[in-house]
């Protein structure tokens, strides 16, 4: 598919990868009054009369061509904990009316519909490195388990529609994305934009220690939110049906190890103290990317190290201008 000549909904697409994917749409040609980004609370995409409205709408009533969702409701482990209601409901009230108002609205014969999951789906001790076909051999990690839930079952969906309607459409599966403009909330970051604001808050306070969650004995692996997006893109340019691509950078790393880096490049000089009271959450992340290597022609481009730099310094120049600074709990 030439994305240039369709014309594109991206869900999402104001946040932290939303905003570097629709800026690659653009680099790549496609222009500006083919791209529609909802916005809330205009579009409530829970409400299926908002998800009506938003294929009546996005192009002054021409048929949408492309729906790329990133649109999501999450946070880390201590968000996950404290909304487990709302993100499964959240999460898959978005995917299911936008899939079924794609198809009611006769969108589905010569569209596609890119959905976006997530690692969470993966069950609690999926053998490393995680390959798609482990999927349903087992629950996933308790306390982010209801938004897996939910991200999950929009693939089966998706699948299902294509069984039955011939609905084409991709699945994605990236592991945890971080990066420049990425979320540092202190109430719903991931783990790289709170230890990193952890330890700028830290030097600029002059304290002598930090903490952090859990023993830091648990692994993951991180997607630069770049090499995300461009093999998002590349799913929906030749992906036809819904089998599921983890996108990953094909590395593995402690958190214990993960927090030195962190420090080492803040230049933080004091303790790193952990909380083993706290969850570790899942024990180990690390992501097969032969399928996408295979179907999509695609493999992740930074490295890690200068990923953190880059981010790091996103955060001292620009983000912390943003958001007040303030203490915080590591969790992701």
């Amino acid at each position: 598919m030439d994305l240039t000549r369709q014309r594109i909904v991206v869900t999402g697409g104001d946040g932290f990868l939303g905003r570097v994917l629709c800026g690659q749409l653009r680099d790549q040609g496609v222009p500006d009054s083919s791209i529609f980004v909802p916005s809330y609370p205009e579009y409530d995409l829970t409400d299926v009369e908002a998800c009506r409205a938003l294929y009546n709408n996005a192009f002054d009533g021409a048929p949408v061509d492309v729906v790329i969702h990133l649109a999501a409701e999450v946070g880390g482990i201590g968000a996950n904990r404290e909304n487990p209601g709302r993100y499964f409901y959240a999460n898959m009230a978005m995917a299911l009316h936008l899939i079924e108002q794609f198809r009611a609205m006769g969108l589905a014969k010569a569209g596609k519909f890119v959905q976006v999951g997530t690692i969470c789906a993966y069950p609690k001790f999926t053998p490393v490195p995680f390959r798609e076909d482990e999927l349903w051999n087992g629950y996933p990690e308790e306390t982010n388990a209801p938004y897996g839930v939910a991200k999950k079952a929009a693939w089966q969906m998706l699948d299902a529609y294509k069984l039955q309607y011939g609905m084409k459409s991709s699945y994605l599966l990236p592991v945890n994305l971080y990066g420049p403009g990425d979320n540092f909330n202190p109430n719903s970051s991931h783990v790289i934009p709170a230890l990193i604001r952890k330890c700028c808050e830290a030097i600029d306070a002059g304290a002598d220690h930090i903490e952090c969650w859990g023993t830091g004995s648990a692994s993951r692996e991180f997607l630069y939110v770049e090499d995300a997006a461009s093999g998002i893109i590349r799913a929906a340019e030749v992906m036809d049906d819904p089998t599921p691509i983890n996108l990953g950078a094909g590395f593995e790393i402690t958190i214990k190890d993960l927090i030195e880096l962190i420090v080492e490049l803040t230049g933080f000089t004091g303790e790193i103290r952990w909380d083993p009271t706290k969850p570790d959450g899942q024990p180990r992340r690390c992501l097969d990317t032969s399928k996408a290597k295979k179907l999509l022609g695609w493999e992740a481009k930074m490295d890690f190290r200068e990923g953190l730099t880059r981010t790091i310094e996103w955060w001292r120049t620009v983000g912390a201008a943003l958001q007040p600074l303030q203490g915080l709990s590591v969790d992701e």
